[in-house]
């Protein structure tokens, strides 16, 4: 007996054999992605999909394309969602709760042994030319995942399009959530999944709808930046804890959102921080493995130690359980509605090219050497020709870049 895969979404069955849905199985993948999954979120999506999608297929590539799109649309850090929503799927709630926390665990812990060594030592260990070979790899592999979760996200000439559209939107710097809106509401009107005599009325419903969620979050925003701090800049665990559930709760974007966000709320508000300290934690939130919202752990242990890292990094991703818990199970029976198919398809293939963007402007920026540029065309050429497993790929691009990193 083995799990049902339907257009109306990921049915779980139940099992007493040896298919049945193991949570250690999915803490044993999400531990070792969350210990290798270099390179950004984009790079852990096409890792996750490589894993739980062409090698065990836990999901099909329809439903991995929706819950991409769900984590698209809620704010968090959209990897880590990702693994709950995967999580959720395969054992219900102690999957949501087993994926997630097994995603994070790793990247949390090294970041919080790098705080260490950086207040004992003043300096942050030398990693550039590690990362300089795992680069290459990392753009070959969201090449290939594009690949492939492209031929099932273009159904048709006119999604084809749409992504194109969204692709040049968000490299003239479009905000990210504008295009995904956009691209959700363009592929339900387009592919006349909404009558013409319900159009306008939608439309109104939209523009109401989103400025009372703007006006929503913008008093949810004050009134939590309120209860985090204060008239004074005072610290404690709570307040950090506040301060960092805001930020999980209300960011939508890249990791420069997140970085605009924490100077405005740990440098210049509330003081905690200097600038130079700030930079060196999102230098390591991105030099190491994992969600770039670990960012958060090196910021609680400079401010009150292990217990500051542990309450810094609950408080930051506790809201992406939260909600992926609420719209995980919306999910498949989108799929049953004409209309919200249409926008999951809009969202879908806006969301790689929300990816594709990431590729091009990393790829830009970093394939200009013969060495990477040699070394990305032949990870895409193994991946294309041979099963190989990622997680040795990238060791693969590790050890090259540190090789190459200590020659003279």
């Amino acid at each position: 007996m083995g799990d049902h895969f339907t257009r109306e979404g990921y049915t779980p069955t139940v099992s007493t054999g040896s298919d049945a849905p193991s949570l250690l199985d999915t803490a044993v993948l999400f531990l070792r992605l969350g210990t290798t999954a270099f390179g950004g979120p984009a790079a852990h999506i096409a890792l996750m999909e490589d894993e739980v999608v062409r090698r065990r297929r836990w999901l099909s590539r329809e439903q991995f394309l929706d819950y991409l799109g769900a984590t698209n649309l809620i704010p968090g850090p959209n990897s880590t969602e990702l693994a709950i929503h995967i999580g959720m799927a395969r054992q219900g709630w102690p999957g949501l709760l087993v994926a997630g926390a097994c995603f994070i665990l790793p990247s949390a812990l090294i970041v919080g042994m790098m705080a260490w060594a950086y207040v004992r030592y003043g300096a942050l260990p030398q990693v550039a030319g590690i990362l300089d070979g795992i680069t290459p790899v990392v753009i070959a592999i969201v090449v290939f995942a594009l690949w492939q979760l492209g031929r099932t996200a273009v159904k048709s000439s006119d999604l084809a399009m749409l992504g194109l559209g969204a692709l040049v939107a968000l490299l003239a710097g479009v905000h990210e959530l504008v295009v995904l809106l956009a691209a959700g509401v363009v592929s339900a009107f387009s592919g006349g999944a909404i009558p013409w005599r319900r159009r306008i009325a939608a439309l109104a419903g939209l523009a109401y709808g989103w400025t009372s969620l703007s006006g929503w979050g913008s008093g949810l925003a004050a009134a939590v930046a309120s209860g985090a701090a204060g008239p004074t800049a005072a610290f404690s665990m709570w307040s950090l804890f506040l301060v960092f559930a805001r930020i999980g709760a209300l960011l939508f974007g890249s990791g420069y959102v997140l970085v605009a966000f924490l100077r405005a709320d740990v440098v210049e508000r509330l003081g905690w921080l200097t600038e130079r300290q700030l930079l060196d934690a999102v230098a390591v939130g991105q030099v190491t493995p994992g969600p770039l919202f670990t960012t958060a752990t090196f910021v609680g242990y400079l401010l009150g130690g292990v217990t500051g890292a542990a309450v810094a990094t609950v408080g930051i991703f506790l809201p992406a359980f939260v909600f992926v818990a609420l719209s995980g199970p919306l999910v498949p029976r989108l799929r049953r509605s004409r209309v919200a198919a249409a926008v999951l398809d809009g969202v879908n293939v806006a969301s790689l090219a929300m990816m594709a963007a990431v590729t091009w402007q990393l790829g830009s920026a970093t394939l200009r050497a013969p060495v990477p540029l040699a070394l990305a065309g032949l990870s895409l050429l193994l991946l294309t020709r041979y099963s190989i497993n990622l997680t040795w790929l990238v060791a693969g691009g590790a050890t090259v870049g540190w090789i190459f990193g200590r020659s003279p």
